[in-house]
């Protein structure tokens, strides 16, 4: 009876994941922090041309910072891959013995271990390389556009949420309700993040929020400080 074995796993999502919860995790942090900031020592209308000068800065910046961090790992991935191809030309056999001893090292017997190799050698050689010596793959593999574009969109959605809020909150209370609320979506964010990883749920919403509290409470101190002095 054929059986139809089909598993999910979290590793094909790495990619765009990690671009994705960083660019909503900075967007809602730093337009946040900006905001509590500015509102210490300015008015309204001040915060919300800081926070939308900020919102599009640091969309920009994400996708560039993106793009360029990502698309340096994907040259080195592409350096490794032509070199161990060159390799592999060069002296199959020694590159289907070290193919070998690293199936050895996973626990096959030698015999069973050169058996995979050659087998794997036989049908794609440096496809076998590339993943058992590098540890690259179609999952892990550097997406520099895929990247930039997560990470950019998502940090405009998460600078929206802040200058939304500070955009309909009466002056007095911009910075209460901007920290507040700020908090609840970094914590929904945390939530969604690890949940989409298959994390644990608890520890990205506290890590998460945590760290958005440190960084709302300096830049407001800050703001307070530079407000009194001018």
């Amino acid at each position: 009876m054929e059986r139809n074995h089909r598993e999910e796993h979290y590793v094909a999502r790495v990619g765009w994941l990690r671009a994705a919860v960083l660019g909503a995790n900075d967007g809602i942090v730093s337009t946040a922090s900006l905001i509590v900031g500015v509102a210490a020592a300015s008015g309204k209308t001040e915060v919300l041309i800081a926070g939308m000068a900020g919102m599009v800065a640091g969309a920009l910046s994400m996708a560039a910072g993106e793009y360029v961090s990502v698309s340096s790992q994907a040259d080195t991935e592409k350096a490794d891959i032509t070199r161990e191809a060159a390799e592999i030309a060069a002296d199959p056999e020694e590159e289907r013995r070290a193919l070998a001893d690293i199936y050895e090292r996973r626990g096959l017997t030698p015999k069973l271990a050169a058996e995979v190799a050659a087998a794997l050698h036989a049908k794609d050689a440096l496809g076998a390389h590339v993943r058992e010596e590098l540890g690259i793959s179609e999952h892990t593999e550097a997406k520099p556009l895929a990247a930039a574009g997560a990470s950019s969109l998502t940090f405009a959605v998460g600078a929206a949420l802040p200058l939304v809020t500070a955009a309909l909150a009466p002056e007095a209370t911009i910075t209460l309700w901007v920290t507040v609320l700020s908090l609840i979506f970094l914590a929904l964010l945390g939530a969604v993040g690890a949940k989409t990883g298959g994390a644990s749920i608890w520890r990205g919403m506290v890590r998460v929020t945590f760290w958005g509290a440190v960084a709302m409470a300096v830049t407001a101190l800050v703001g307070k400080l530079f407000g009194a002095v001018v």
